[in-house]
């Protein structure tokens, strides 16, 4: 698999948080677009909802938002808002579909498009002070290794990697996991495959890829980033369905393959990231 460009290193080579109180914040995040890291994340959200967690979905995609088009919300305070000064984070925090909690961003805003100080400060506020609230909070990022990526993955304990068997998404992937392990100092990363032709695809090409990284990627410790297979997504038509509608899928279809795969996704979640003392 080919290296892709490094980003810029400014204000995105700080390791993880974990100093952040409160929620546990997981990124979800992913090489390329197209492969349903939106459709993911606030399936997962719902999915956690129902086994009793507190979970907000914060839209960290803040040039290309759509997960209000995935949840057909329609925002009237949108982060844009509240990075300007024309409403407060209070006003920006709704409800969803499903029982959770989100934060959207407005779509198509070029000055989100590079990480500055300003836009650093700002998100790394608003992440603080919605903490303490949450059980759980779900970062949707944008796809790729922009510094706006880096840096919102940059916030959270746990990465979630969503990729599809496609060549093109594995390459990139690959290229994101790679700069995670190089910049951030990530020892682990989680990967769940979406549209997964047959049981156990998704398991082979995360054995795959953890081949390549140990060949060619390793941390500060001198072993080889270890990527956690959590689990597959199988093509279903009911997403399809779900993603026409602007409907959850957990309320749309809860009893098909695909649900079921996010419901087993939530409870390997809860059971190896959300059990902690205290």
């Amino acid at each position: 698999m080919s290296d892709a460009p490094s980003p810029s290193p400014s204000l995105t080579t700080a390791p993880p948080a974990t100093n952040l109180q409160g929620a546990r914040i997981i990124a979800i995040t992913s090489g390329k677009g197209g492969v349903g890291k939106t459709f993911v994340s606030a399936n997962l959200a719902a999915a956690l909802t129902r086994r009793g967690q507190r979970v907000l979905v914060l839209d960290a995609d803040l040039g290309l938002a759509n997960l209000d088009v995935v949840l057909n919300l329609h925002p009237k305070i949108t982060l844009h808002d509240v990075f300007t000064g024309k409403a407060g984070l209070e006003q920006a925090v709704i409800a969803a579909p499903g029982g959770f909690s989100v934060v959207l961003a407005g779509s198509g805003m070029v000055e989100y498009s590079r990480l500055t100080p300003e836009v650093r400060n700002q998100f790394l506020n608003v992440i603080q002070t919605l903490a303490p609230r949450y059980d759980v909070i779900l970062l949707d990022t944008g796809a790729g290794i922009s510094d706006v990526v880096l840096f919102s993955v940059s916030l959270a304990s746990e990465v979630l990697i969503v990729a599809t068997p496609e060549p093109t998404s594995l390459t990139d992937a690959y290229a994101a996991i790679k700069v995670l392990a190089m910049q951030q100092k990530r020892q682990h990363v989680r990967m769940v495959v979406n549209q997964a032709a047959r049981p156990g695809d998704g398991r082979a090409i995360t054995s795959q890829l953890q081949q390549v990284l140990e060949r060619f990627v390793t941390t500060d410790s001198g072993r080889p980033l270890r990527l956690i297979h959590m689990g597959d997504i199988p093509a279903d038509l009911a997403v399809r369905d779900a993603v026409m509608r602007r409907q959850l899928l957990l309320l749309n279809t809860p009893g098909c393959p695909a649900a079921l795969a996010i419901s087993q996704l939530a409870g390997k979640i809860e059971e190896t990231l959300l059990t902690r003392a205290g």
